[in-house]
C-alpha cells in the first residue's frame, strides 16, 4: 500500500520534510496562488536565426534573405509558414504574442557543448554542480512546503538540495497520485471509508503532536517529519483532481503542460521545467529546425491558453530558452553545429512586452549591452552571459536576498546588473 512504500522511502532517507512547526499547526497545507513560474528549453539548441535573431545574409540561412525578414513591433523574426506542416508559425505566434514578450538577443553561452551549457542555462552558474535551477530555487524559496513544489520534465533539474524534485510523466500518473487513498486513483474505490480515513488523520496528528515535544535526535526528527509531510502532502494533493482534463492531448508539450497547469491551479505547486527535444540538428538543419520550432511554439502557446481558460494566466511567469544556438554555417550533412551565442525570451505580469534587447552582428556574434542603458555598446558593454539574466530573474521574483539565493551567490559584479530590464 502507498502507507507502506511511504514508510520505506523514509526509512531509506527520501521524501519532502517540512518544518516541525508546521507539521504541528497545520493538517493541510494552504494553496499557494502564485506567480507561478514556468522554463520551456528547446534541448539540443536550437537555430535563433530561424526565430527570434534572424539574419538572411552571408548564406546563415537557406529559406529566407533578408528582404523576407517580418516584424511585429518591435520583434523582427524569420518568416517560416511556407516552410512548416504542422504546429504554430512564427508568424502566427508573434501575431498573438509579440505585444507580450521581451526578447533578449547576443546572449554568451559561453560554452557549446550541451551539459555544461544546460547546467549553465538553468542555474546561471556555470563552474558548479551544486547550484540549483532557478525554477528549483524559487520553488524553493516561495513554496517550500507544497506537496510538488518543483516539478520537472527533464532537461538539467537539480536541486541544490533545496527543495524536492518531483516528475509526473503523463496525466493519468496525476490523477493516481492525486488521489492516493484510492485504488488506482478511482475515487468510486477508496482504500477506508471517510469515518476511517478521518480517525486516522487524528492519530496521526496527535501522535505528530507528542513526538514534536520530545527531544530527538536530528536523523530520526527528519524521518517523523518526512512521514506526517507526505500524509499531509497526500489530502493536499487531492486538490489537483478537478484540473485534470478528461480529454488529454497527444502533443508531448500540451502534456506537459496540463500536468503543470493543474498543479498550479491546485495550488500545490511553484514551478515546472517543460522541455522537449531532438534540437540538436547537425544534420539536416533547416528540416529538424522548421519541424521543431512550430511544435515548440504551438506547446508554449498551448500553455498560455489553457492557464487563461484556468484564470491563472495573469500569474503566469514564462522563460523561454535553449542551452545554445547552431553555427551560422552549414556544415557538409547540411546540419549546423553548436554556437555559444543565442537568444532568450520572457512573457508574464511584471514584464513590458513588445521589446527587443541585445543582438548579434552580421557574423552572428554577440554585441555587448551597456547594462545601465541596455543599449548595445561595444565601447562600455558587457557580454551578458546567463548569470546576468538570473540575478535579474531573483530580482523579478523577490527572492534576491533570501537565504537560499545568498547560499548560491552568481558573483556578479553591481556595476554589471542589468538595469530595468524587465521595463
Amino acid at each position: 500500500m502507498r502507507r507502506d512504500f511511504i514508510k520505506c522511502c523514509t526509512l531509506a532517507g527520501l521524501g519532502l520534510s517540512i518544518p516541525r512547526a508546521l507539521c504541528a499547526a497545520s493538517k493541510e497545507n494552504p494553496a499557494y496562488e502564485g506567480p507561478y513560474y514556468v522554463v520551456f528549453n528547446a534541448s539540443g539548441g536550437w537555430d535563433t536565426t530561424y526565430l527570434m535573431d534572424p539574419k538572411g545574409i552571408n548564406e546563415i540561412n537557406r529559406l529566407y534573405k533578408e528582404g523576407d525578414i517580418l516584424t511585429h513591433g518591435t520583434h523582427k523574426f524569420a518568416p517560416n509558414a511556407k516552410h512548416i506542416q504542422a504546429g504554430m508559425s512564427n508568424e502566427d505566434f508573434y501575431k498573438e504574442f509579440g505585444s507580450e514578450l521581451l526578447t533578449l538577443n547576443g546572449l554568451d553561452y559561453s560554452v557549446n557543448n550541451h551539459s555544461p551549457g544546460a547546467r549553465y542555462m538553468a542555474t546561471g552558474k556555470l563552474d558548479s554542480l551544486a547550484y540549483p535551477t532557478f525554477a528549483a530555487l524559487v520553488a524553493a524559496c516561495k513554496g517550500p512546503t507544497c506537496p510538488i513544489s518543483f516539478l520537472t520534465f527533464g532537461n538539467y533539474s537539480n536541486t541544490g538540495n533545496v527543495v524536492a524534485m518531483s516528475r509526473v510523466p503523463y496525466p493519468q500518473s496525476l490523477q493516481r497520485i492525486a488521489n492516493a487513498d484510492f485504488v488506482e486513483g478511482n475515487p468510486r474505490s477508496p482504500y477506508h471509508d471517510d469515518f476511517a480515513l478521518d480517525r486516522i488523520e487524528r492519530a496521526l496528528e496527535e501522535q505528530n503532536a507528542a513526538r514534536t515535544s520530545q527531544i530527538r535526535l536530528p536523523r530520526q526528527e527528519r524521518a517523523q517529519s518526512m512521514l506526517y509531510a507526505a500524509q499531509v502532502n497526500s489530502k493536499a494533493l487531492q486538490r489537483v483532481t478537478p484540473f485534470i482534463p478528461k480529454s488529454i492531448p497527444k502533443e508531448r508539450l500540451s502534456q506537459q503542460a496540463e500536468i503543470a497547469l493543474a498543479s498550479f491551479k491546485a495550488g500545490v505547486c511553484v514551478s515546472a521545467n517543460l522541455s522537449i527535444g531532438q534540437f540538436d540538428s547537425h544534420a539536416n538543419n533547416d528540416v529538424d529546425q522548421m519541424k521543431l520550432i512550430p511544435e515548440f511554439l504551438a506547446g508554449i502557446a498551448y500553455f498560455i491558453r489553457r492557464a487563461e481558460e484556468l484564470k491563472i494566466r495573469d500569474k503566469l511567469v514564462v522563460i523561454i530558452q535553449s542551452e545554445m544556438g547552431r553555427t551560422p554555417d552549414y556544415n557538409k550533412g547540411n546540419g549546423k553545429d553548436h554556437w555559444s551565442v543565442g537568444s532568450i525570451m520572457f512573457i508574464g505580469p511584471g514584464i513590458k512586452g513588445n521589446r527587443v534587447l541585445g543582438a548579434t552582428d552580421d557574423g552572428q556574434l554577440h554585441v555587448p549591452l551597456n547594462p545601465h542603458t541596455l543599449a548595445t555598446d561595444k565601447a562600455k558593454g558587457v557580454r551578458v552571459r546567463p548569470e546576468h539574466i538570473y540575478h535579474a530573474l531573483r530580482q523579478f521574483a523577490g527572492i534576491v536576498d533570501h537565504p537560499f539565493s545568498k547560499k548560491f551567490p552568481l558573483g556578479l559584479k553591481e556595476a554589471e546588473v542589468l538595469q530595468s530590464l524587465w521595463g
